[in-house]
Parts: C-alpha cells; sequence; structure tokens
C-alpha cells in the first residue's frame, strides 16, 4: 500500500473567515490535512462591538482574544506574521523576516484595507475618524472624550465607494443616544452623509419598509440626513461635499471604501482594480483554481448602478458563510471529489441586529441581495439585548473553536 502524502493548506488571515476557514477544514478532514495559518495579529477581534468602543462601553480585552490557544487546541499551526508574497506558481507564501510555507491550496482570508485615499483628510492623520479597525476606534474614542470637553456640530457619513454602511447607522445611532445621555441634544446637531440612493440601502438593495422605517428613526432622534452625496474633502471642522457644500462639524466619524490587501493585490491576475479575487460559486479563484478566497478578499460584482457608487458589505456573517464554503470545496479537492458547496453570495441569507444605543432593529432575509422571497426588519429594544448577547455566545463559541452549531 503506497503512502498519500498528507496535504498542505495555507489560510492567510486569522479573523472571521481565517478562523472559520481553518477550523472547518480540521473538522472535515483531521488528521488527513495539515493547516497553517499566516496572520498578521495575534488576536481575534470581534469587529461588530467597535461601534461601543469609543463610548467607552467596551475595551479591547473585552472583544478579542488570542489566536494561538484555539488553533493549538485543534491541531492547527499558527503563525504570528504579516504575509509579505504569494507566489501562485510555486505555491508558496512568504512571511515578514523571509520564511515560507509551501502550500497545496491556498485559502485567503485576509480582510479589508481602510481606503483613505478616496477623500482627502480621512485618515489617522486627516480630521474626521473611522471606526472599522480597532486603532481606528480608539482613535475615534479619544476624540470623543476631547469633544465633550468642548461640543459642537456632529457628523456621521459614508463615503463614495462605502460598503460598510451598517456600522455607520449603528455608530450614529449610538451617538445620539450617547448625546442624549451627555444632556447635549439640544446644544449641538447630528447630521448623517450616505452616498446611499436612499437611507436603508446598506448595499444589499434595501428590504420592504426599511426606508420608512429608518426614516422615523431618524425623524425622533432629530437626525439631519442627506443620500446620494460624494465627498470632496474633509477639512479641520467641516465636510466638503462634491457640489460644494461644506457641513460644520466639531466631532466627524466617517467609513471609507475598503480595498483588497496589498499582498493579494500584488499577485498578477489573482485580483481586480479594487484587490478583490473573482470566484466561482465554490469560493475558488478563476485564475488559480488551487486558491480559494472569503469575505472581503472575495469580489462580489454589485448588480446595480447608483448615482454615487457603493459597494456591498461582505463582513460578519456573509465572511464566516464564505469561509464555510471555501474550507469544504477545499476538503473535497483533496479526496479527490468535486466541490460540495456551492453559494453565491447574492443567496446567501441576510442576518442582522443593528444596534441603536438602547433600541434596535433585526433584518432578516432569505437573501443577501434582490430577488428575495422573505425579508423583514423588526424594532426594539430586545434587538439591544440579543446584540449584547450574541457577541458574548461568538466570541465564547470562536474561542473554543466551534464552527459548526451542535
Amino acid at each position: 500500500m503506497v503512502a498519500v502524502s498528507v496535504k498542505r493548506v495555507v489560510v492567510v488571515g486569522g479573523n472571521f473567515g481565517g478562523l472559520a476557514a481553518a477550523l472547518e477544514l480540521k473538522q472535515e478532514l483531521g488528521d488527513d490535512v495539515a493547516v497553517t495559518v499566516v496572520s498578521a495579529s495575534d488576536r481575534f477581534l470581534f469587529n461588530p462591538s467597535l461601534i461601543w468602543l469609543p463610548f467607552g462601553k467596551r475595551k479591547a480585552p473585552d472583544i478579542t482574544f488570542p489566536l494561538a490557544p484555539t488553533f493549538d487546541a485543534h491541531g492547527v499551526e499558527f503563525v504570528h506574521a504579516e504575509a509579505t508574497a504569494i507566489d501562485p506558481t510555486a505555491r508558496m507564501v512568504t512571511i515578514a523576516g523571509g520564511a515560507q510555507f509551501a502550500y497545496d491550496y491556498l485559502i485567503v482570508a485576509t480582510g479589508y484595507r481602510n481606503d483613505f485615499d478616496v477623500v482627502p483628510g480621512l485618515g489617522p492623520d486627516g480630521f474626521a475618524q473611522a471606526i472599522t479597525t480597532l486603532p481606528d476606534a480608539e482613535r475615534a474614542g479619544a476624540a470623543w472624550r476631547d469633544f465633550l470637553d468642548d461640543p459642537g456640530p456632529v457628523v456621521i457619513g459614508a463615503t463614495q465607494g462605502a460598503s460598510c454602511f451598517g456600522a455607520a447607522y449603528e455608530f450614529l445611532f449610538n451617538m445620539a443616544y450617547q448625546l442624549r445621555k451627555a444632556k447635549l441634544k439640544q446644544h449641538t446637531s447630528l447630521t448623517f452623509l450616505t452616498a446611499e440612493p436612499f437611507v436603508g440601502h446598506f448595499g444589499i438593495g434595501g428590504l420592504p419598509g426599511g426606508e420608512k422605517l429608518l426614516k422615523m428613526f431618524l425623524k425622533k432622534e432629530g437626525i439631519t440626513v442627506r443620500t446620494g452625496v460624494a465627498f470632496e474633502e474633509v477639512g479641520g471642522d467641516y465636510v466638503k461635499l462634491t457640489d460644494g457644500s461644506k457641513v460644520p462639524f466639531a466631532y466627524a466619524m466617517v467609513v471609507p471604501p475598503f480595498v483588497g490587501q496589498d499582498v493579494v493585490r500584488a499577485v498578477p491576475g489573482l485580483t481586480d482594480g479594487k484587490g478583490y479575487i473573482p470566484v466561482e460559486d465554490t469560493y475558488q479563484s478563476k485564475a488559480y483554481p488551487e486558491i480559494y478566497a472569503a469575505g472581503i478578499a472575495a469580489q462580489v460584482p454589485v448588480p446595480w448602478q447608483t448615482s454615487v457608487p457603493i459597494g456591498i458589505p461582505k463582513t460578519g456573517f456573509p465572511t464566516e458563510s464564505m469561509a464555510k464554503v471555501a474550507a469544504r470545496n477545499v476538503a473535497a479537492a483533496i479526496r479527490g471529489e468535486a466541490p460540495v458547496a456551492h453559494k453565491e453570495f447574492g443567496e446567501m441569507a441576510a442576518v442582522c441586529m443593528m444596534d441603536a444605543g438602547n433600541n434596535g432593529v433585526l433584518i432578516l432575509a432569505d437573501h443577501m441581495l434582490p430577488p428575495r422571497k422573505a425579508a423583514v426588519m423588526i424594532p426594539g429594544p430586545q434587538v439591544h439585548a440579543m446584540k449584547l448577547a450574541f457577541e458574548k455566545y461568538y466570541l465564547w463559541k470562536s474561542r473554543h473553536g466551534y464552527v459548526r452549531l451542535p
């Protein structure tokens, strides 16, 4: 009997997609596969909770955990290092310092990079805050504390090309709640600037009754809204839009567009102009069949045109779903079988608990993108409680490596 060599799978990225893919593979194949995770961060971050961190409701230790113990407990090699190069011909991943890891299959789950260059004045050296990474949210928290000493107008926004509209809405309504708690509601103004064609589009085409529901929330909180806007510049105390108008602020948080990581974009023929990998419904690269992608790293074509370009959200639940599809198909390929999992992004279920301080909206739909057979938005304070509980559950199950429900 001829011994069969164990296949090597390298996963680049250790957050939602990378963690789910690596653990799913080990659960599928056990000792028949050698899985190595390469991650620039040594901690898992529950990104949805970054909306609370600037207001002091969370700190980094509350929403992170170390990756090494989780991977070690499940037989996955963990390498805490930045991937600096991918060679699809040699099937090799190079990390900072020069070490290399050969692979038979590669899963790219590298997440996003903020594209602050889209608007002058964004980013750590600019004038508007962001909440899409842990350092961003911590800086936003420092700016919030300064704001409390010298309050004024507040602007929350999402630029042209942005896709993370859910986080923008959550931060907006949490901001309204915090202003009310600080007894500043009557002494300042709150403006929402969004590239969406209408409120509640969310980058997924909207949901039945969603625009009406959100307009009710916005009116109740006294929030001024401008939709379909494009940002031209963020100055020291104003946002300038491409129509020439200026909106003043003493505090601003603006969600930028996302792009793929440079290490992925550098691979010839692998990505599109934004650094996303075109994939089949198996999440297998169309250019390199041994490479798979999940989450932000996977290209999802936008099925509509809007006057101001916007993206499609691929973080959180969609990322984990894509990662599991990719992992199951890698396992099938290792077994010599045809792909076993097929799931177009638009056919995935939409599940979101949008927090609003002490209120919220539960968003459910049978498909992420239209056409849909069923979709509903349910408001109420119970959604806030559900989101708090889900945070605790997800961190617990991820820390212990439970990628599938019992």
